[in-house]
């Protein structure tokens, strides 16, 4: 097979080069076949990063499309278009994604943790929404050394900088430390945007002819391979030689970019518009292409660069950030020219829009690319795998560990010290503190179970947002760990008043080429998809990131979570800390004592081990219903989920967000079983004792167990006869961890 004689290839290509770029043989052969001769060097790149495990989701796409992607809110099915949107009613839709920037972000954590605030801010405005919100959810190793300290650092800053200076608000998320992040770091970030209905924008070419535009940055050489190699690997010795593959980020353009973006689409000069993300170009023209048999004639002569003598293959793959492909209605070119000179946004006209289907692509002079958009891309002919599944030989032995044999020596006060001073459960306040969480104004409360958040073009309405995994529970039972990552997000939400409505998920695994690997991924797409089912939360959309594991490490199963609730009156929101003397507080939800995967069992005995929490999705449902009816009847005064930690630093955390110095006197007898299990489906609130007995018919209308447990204090925290502090003790410990640590 010999490649077209009219095509130009700067380097010859085999199968060994091929699979520098990342094909398989077997992959290669397919695209030989496709082509119907050997591809040049700038077509291998574009199938290497098309058919990536970044782009084409080959090996899980199969098992993503039994999810529950429709129905509901939702206005696209998921993966429809760059981000999922959710009708808030009177014409409005919330716009959201989350996805996940680690790799780049283990190499150089302040760009790599920056440029995917960056991405997915674009993500948002591309469909014609503004951001007006972000959250992440980061993981990395314990703090105990300076490399884990270094990645935290370059991280948060990174997040800072990128978002502050873009002007959204970094309102949500969580942090946690295992040891098994520490190669590879997640770094998962989220963005929530509002646009009028008829105002959004698709990224589906509906038209030929018209003219293609690039918008934004010059291209670089920078992010060439991040999709292809960088995303799609794991961590060896090479990985620090890796550094160029990391992009670079601008928020002051990419703030230029927003506004110039959203202008066009408002001015009806749009035809369709995706970002430049993971691929760049490759990306952005052959998706744009594909759904409607659309090709494209680009000239990438055109194309603003900032490096001199880049090649076809390098402009091609190049992941600059702050770009956009923007497909302009024919005729108004002066238009949309004029609104970005209004921004100082860079304009470049380098193609036009076809009917035949096939991207055609120069570079000096010379044609390098001949290629049909549809088998470039998922749903086309990227490749669709089924992958090997196998139990791990470790989760039969996790679960016939008996807790019988554990000897406890510690008390439960020694115990209670020890959960709360450890990194996982101690206050982030260090971490976000340094974001800017009130800019434009709309937040209303971060210091419950979910950020709240309002909606200026909704008078009195507002939603709720929150990203959560508990991955040592899909590291011991990936289905149910799964299905708890749901509800826990849910659980959140509606303990701030909001009702559940949508996901969207960033789902971080190891290799999927490991047969235990690739089954801790099934079952862990099982216990998403019957939750969501469940909880009538459907599937946005989101991301997949495979190979997270270097030479010693894998990290847990985490299907992080993002979850959006709306709230219709914005007078009856919740938040977790205690707020009244002599309140009741209660327990709602069932105890069941366990404590496998728990916090206890970690610090107390230095393991991981056991059975993860059951989830009864029903159960979960009913005591969901219990406590959004509560709060919108103004029957109880806080509320808080019950998670890391236990029951006892439930109280803790209520005790130390409360205004006013407020405690706790618990009487529940405090066995460890009961003060640190962490068992799902539970929420703490406080009320006005006038009203217990309406709280307890609600409750058991909706056959949820409801149990008094103690009542709001002054100053004081006390647990039955194991031990009493101040609130001032649980403050100065709580609040200091961090800081001490980072600090120290």
């Amino acid at each position: 097979m010999e490649m077209n004689n009219n095509l130009y290839s700067e380097i010859e290509v085999t199968v060994e080069t091929a699979k520098e770029v990342g094909l398989t043989e077997d992959e290669y052969k397919k695209v030989c076949d496709i082509l119907g001769r050997i591809p040049t060097y700038t077509e291998l790149g574009v199938y290497g990063v098309m058919w990536s495990e970044h782009c084409s989701y080959k090996n899980s796409i199969k098992l993503l499309k039994t999810l529950p992607r429709s129905g509901g809110r939702l206005l696209v099915d998921a993966g429809a278009e760059n981000a999922g949107l959710i009708d808030i009613g009177s014409g409005y839709a919330i716009c959201f994604k989350i996805e996940s920037h680690n790799h780049p972000s283990a190499i150089e954590p302040f760009q790599g943790a920056a440029t995917g605030v960056g991405g997915i801010l674009r993500d948002i405005f591309s469909m014609g929404a503004r951001p007006i919100a972000a959250l992440n959810s980061l993981r990395f190793g314990e703090l105990d050394n300076n490399r884990t300290k270094f990645l935290v650092r370059g991280v948060v800053e990174g997040i800072s900088h990128y978002g502050n200076c873009f002007g959204v608000p970094t309102v949500a998320g969580e942090v946690y430390f295992e040891d098994c992040y520490y190669d590879n770091p997640l770094i998962n970030a989220m963005a929530v945007g509002i646009v009028k209905i008829d105002r959004t924008a698709s990224a589906r070419i509906q038209t030929a002819e018209n003219p293609v535009f690039i918008i934004g940055s010059r291209t670089g050489r920078d992010g060439i391979h991040g999709a292809s190699l960088l995303a799609s690997r794991e961590f060896d010795d090479e990985s620090e030689n890796m550094r160029p593959t990391v992009q670079v980020g601008d928020p002051f353009a990419e703030k230029l970019l927003l506004e110039a973006t959203l202008e066009l689409i408002k001015a009806g000069v749009v035809d369709a518009v995706q970002d430049m993300g993971a691929a760049g170009i490759s990306c952005s023209t052959s998706e744009m292409s594909a759904p409607n048999g659309m090709g494209m004639e680009v000239d990438l002569d055109k194309v603003p660069m900032r490096e001199p003598g880049m090649s076809a293959y390098e402009i091609m793959l190049s992941e600059s950030q702050e770009r956009m492909l923007f497909i302009i209605h024919k005729g108004m070119e002066e238009k949309a020219i004029a609104i970005c000179n209004k921004w100082d946004v860079p304009i470049t006209q380098i193609g036009v829009v076809t009917d035949s289907g096939v991207l055609n692509i120069w570079r000096n002079g010379k044609q390098v690319c001949q290629m049909q958009a549809e088998p470039l891309v998922l749903g086309g002919g990227a490749p669709q795998y089924d992958r090997e599944t196998k139990e791990p030989q470790y989760i039969k032995e996790t679960r016939k560990f008996d807790f019988k044999t554990l000897e406890t020596k510690d008390t439960v006060e020694q115990a209670f010290w020890k959960i709360l001073k450890t990194p996982a459960v101690a206050s982030k306040k260090w971490v976000f503190e340094q974001y800017d969480s009130q800019v434009r104004t709309n937040t209303v409360n971060i210091k419950g179970d979910a950020a709240v958040m309002r909606l200026k073009e909704l008078p009195g309405k507002g939603f709720a947002t929150k990203t959560d995994c508990a991955s040592r529970f899909a590291y011991l039972n990936p289905y149910m760990g799964a299905m708890a990552a749901v509800a826990e997000a849910a659980r959140n939400v509606v303990c701030v008043g909001a009702e559940p409505v949508a996901i969207t998920n960033c789902l971080n695994f190891g290799n999927p080429y490991d047969p235990e690997v690739y089954w801790q991924f099934t079952e862990a797409i099982r216990g998403m998809g019957d939750a969501c089912r469940a909880l009538n939360t459907p599937v946005t959309g989101g991301n997949v990131s495979f190979h997270n594991e270097s030479k010693n490490r894998a990290i847990f199963p985490t299907p992080t979570i993002g979850m959006l609730g709306l709230i219709d009156d914005l007078d009856k929101i919740m938040s977790a800390g205690f707020k009244n003397e002599g309140d009741a507080i209660y327990l709602i939800g069932n105890d069941r004592e366990e404590l496998g995967g728990s916090e206890w069992l970690k610090q107390i005995h230095g393991i991981i081990t056991g059975e993860a929490p059951i989830l009864d999705i029903e159960e979960e449902k009913r005591l969901q219903k219990v406590v959004l009816t509560a709060i919108r009847e103004k029957l109880i005064n806080s509320a808080h989920d019950c998670a890391e930690g236990g029951l006892a630093i439930c109280l803790a955390e209520k005790a130390i967000l409360s205004d006013n110095n407020l405690g706790a006197n618990i009487l529940l007898e405090g066995t460890h079983s009961k003060l640190f299990s962490e068992s799902h489906s539970r929420v703490v609130v406080s009320l006005n004792p006038a009203q217990e007995a309406e709280l307890a018919d609600l409750c058991k209308a909706n056959n949820i167990n409801c149990k008094k447990i103690g009542r709001v204090a002054k100053d004081e925290f006390c647990i039955h006869e194991n031990f009493k502090t101040t609130v001032k003790e649980l403050k100065d410990v709580y609040y200091g961890v961090l800081p001490g640590l980072m600090e120290g």
